[in-house]
C-alpha cells in the first residue's frame, strides 16, 4: 500500500473496531517516541499532530492519555510522512524498561527473569494494549510472540511490532546481561529501507516470518538466576501500583483473547466454529459478530494457529512433514507446503533446514 494512502486506511479501520480503542487509557510515552523517531526523519510536529488530531498539551503531558485509535493514527502518519519502514525500531529503542512506569518498575524490581516474564504476561495489558503476549517455553527455548488483536494494515503493523519488540529485547538485555546464545526477533514483513541503522544494534532480525515475537534458544537455566536489581519490598509496592492501574482500565471485549487460547489442535484436530462457540459459551452468531466487530474471522484465526503450530511441530526433526500437515488439516501434503511458503515465503522442509542449520 502506499504511505500516502496508509493514513486513510487505518483511520477507516479504526472507525470500524469497538468503541474501548477510542477511550483514552494509553500512556502517551508510546505515540510520543512515534512522533520524536519521525521528527528525526524529516517530518513536520505539527503535520504529525494534525493528522491523529492530538493537541499539544495531550503528547507533551508526562502523565497524559491518549487512546489506542490516536496511537495508531499518528504511527500511521508518521510512517505517512517519511515514508521511513525503519521507524519502529527507532521508537521502540527510545523505550527502556524505565519508559514502562509501574510496570518497568515491577519488572526491575522481581527476583528472577523468568518472574519478570510472568508479571510481564500478567499486566501486559496496561502498556500493551491492541496486541496480545503469548509466552510458549521448551526444554531449550523461549518464544515470546505477539498478536495484534485488531487489524491493521500491514505497514502499520510492521511498525507497531518491531517497536514492541525491540523495546522488549532492550528490556531483556537489562534483565539478562548474559543472554542465551541464541537471540531473534521475529517479524512478519520483509526488510525496510533504512535498516542497516540497526542491523548492528540488534540480534539477528528475521523478516518474513511466520510469527512475530522474540526467540531466545539455548540455556533457558539463565531465567532462573537471580537479578542484580530485585528488590522484594519495592516488587510489592510496584505489583500494588500496578493492580490499581488495571483496575482503572476498561474492559475491553476479551473475546478474540479467549478465542485465541481455546484454538488449540487436539486429537482431532482444530475445534470448529460451533465446538470454539460452544466452549467460549457462545453462539456462532455471536463469536463471528465479535470477531468480526475486531477486524477477524474463524478462519483467520485457525490459519493464525497453523502457523504458530507447524513451526513448532517443524522444530521436532523426528516428526515428517507429512504427518504435520495431516495433524493440521492438510489431506494433501502439497497443500501444506503452499500455505506454509505462503507464510514464511520456505517450504517446510527449507523452514526445518534453516532453523536446525542441517
Amino acid at each position: 500500500m502506499p504511505q500516502s494512502e496508509l493514513l486513510a486506511a487505518t483511520t477507516q479501520q479504526l472507525a470500524a473496531l469497538p468503541a474501548w480503542v477510542r477511550q483514552r487509557n494509553q500512556s502517551a510515552t508510546y505515540p510520543r517516541a512515534f512522533m520524536e523517531a519521525a521528527m528525526e526523519s524529516g517530518a513536520s510536529r505539527e503535520q504529525l499532530l494534525q493528522a491523529a488530531d492530538i493537541t499539544p498539551d495531550q503528547i507533551d503531558d508526562p502523565a497524559g492519555r491518549l487512546s489506542l485509535q490516536e496511537t495508531w493514527k499518528l504511527g500511521a502518519a508518521a510512517l505517512s510522512l517519511t515514508g521511513n519502514g525503519s521507524l519502529g525500531f527507532a521508537s521502540g529503542d527510545r523505550m527502556p524498561l524505565t519508559a514502562h512506569g509501574n510496570l518497568g518498575y515491577a519488572l526491575m524490581c522481581a527476583g528472577t527473569p523468568r518472574e519478570a516474564i510472568a508479571i510481564l504476561e500478567r499486566f501486559w495489558h496496561l502498556r500493551g494494549r491492541g496486541a496480545q503476549l503469548m509466552v510458549s517455553e521448551s526444554e531449550d527455548r523461549l518464544f515470546m510472540e505477539l498478536v495484534l488483536e485488531l487489524s491493521a494494515p500491514d505497514a502499520l503493523r510492521d511498525m507497531l511490532m518491531s517497536s514492541m519488540l525491540t523495546s522488549m529485547y532492550r528490556g531483556i538485555e537489562f534483565l539478562i546481561p548474559q543472554l542465551p546464545e541464541q537471540r531473534q526477533i521475529w517479524l512478519y514483513g520483509q526488510e525496510p529501507a533504512g535498516f542497516d541503522r540497526w542491523r548492528r544494534r540488534l540480534p539477528t532480525v528475521r523478516f518474513g516470518m511466520p510469527q512475530a515475537g522474540i526467540s531466545l534458544a539455548g540455556d533457558i537455566s539463565l531465567l532462573d538466576q537471580p537479578l542484580p536489581t530485585a528488590n522484594p519490598e519495592a516488587l510489592t509496592l510496584a505489583l500494588a501500583q500496578c493492580e490499581r492501574e488495571s483496575a482503572l482500565v476498561d474492559d475491553a471485549d476479551d473475546t478474540l483473547r479467549r478465542a485465541r487460547a481455546a484454538l488449540t489442535l487436539g486429537a482431532d484436530g482444530y475445534p470448529s466454529p460451533e465446538a470454539l462457540a460452544d466452549s467460549l459459551h457462545l453462539t456462532p452468531r455471536t463469536l463471528r459478530r465479535r470477531l468480526q466487530e475486531q477486524g477477524y474471522s474463524y478462519q483467520q484465526l485457525l490459519e493464525a494457529a497453523r502457523r504458530r503450530d507447524s513451526c513448532q511441530m517443524l522444530a521436532d526433526p523426528d516428526l515428517e512433514i507429512r504427518r504435520i500437515g495431516e495433524a493440521l488439516g492438510y489431506g494433501d501434503p502439497a497443500n501444506f507446503t503452499r500455505a506454509f511458503k505462503g507464510w514464511a515465503g520456505l517450504s517446510p522442509r527449507e523452514w526445518r533446514k534453516r532453523q536446525t542449520g542441517d
